[in-house]
């Protein structure tokens, strides 16, 4: 579907010939002299990549349909996660490159929400935190109690995060899905 640049928005999605990308901000521009401009900041929806680009006013793209569709992941199957759609029942295996980094972060039983470009995943959307149990760390030393001072652990999913040295194994901690960063414990 074609859309006017003078017609785009955050969070809308282009299919340009570099390929699939979301528009993360957008300026309309009218200088005094000359015809007016779009000026964008894109952000490929696969790679991650952002990129700006200038389009002319009023220049048509190509939008990209893409449909976000609530599931449930059930269990990994060797290389690939399984998930179950909440509303059909269907389940879907989805290998770990679809995933990217939305991988460390899910466990059986969790829900996200996996954008579909026609039948390509193109990307997930997680909750802002999650809560995962530690599966391994060092134990906290009575007596060490260094300001802001941080060690490794490997959490459930194999993530491997700072947190402070209070944080024990088997205890659960919350950590942002967007930074990969320790928040607080559970």
């Amino acid at each position: 579907m074609a859309v006017s640049t003078n017609d785009l928005r955050n969070g809308m999605t282009i299919d340009l010939p570099e390929g699939l990308f979301a528009v993360v901000e957008f300026q309309h521009v009218k200088p005094g002299k000359g015809g007016a401009f779009v000026r964008t900041k894109l952000k490929n929806v696969r790679s991650g990549a952002v990129i700006e680009r200038t389009f002319r006013a009023d220049e048509k793209l190509e939008q990209a349909i893409v449909d976000k569709r609530e599931m449930q992941f059930l269990y990994r199957d060797g290389s690939e996660y399984v998930f179950m759609d909440t509303v059909s029942y269907e389940q879907l295996q989805v290998p770990t490159s679809a995933l990217g980094d939305a991988a460390n972060y899910l466990k059986e039983g969790d829900d996200a929400i996996l954008q579909f470009f026609g039948t390509e995943i193109v990307g997930v959307d997680l909750p802002a935190a999650v809560e995962l149990t530690v599966a391994e760390t060092e134990p906290g030393v009575q007596g060490d109690r260094v300001s802001g001072a941080r060690k490794p652990a490997t959490l459930e999913t194999g993530l491997v995060v700072q947190v402070p040295l209070f944080v024990n194994p088997g205890e659960k901690i919350k950590v942002d899905t967007r930074s990969g960063e320790y928040l607080t414990r559970a």
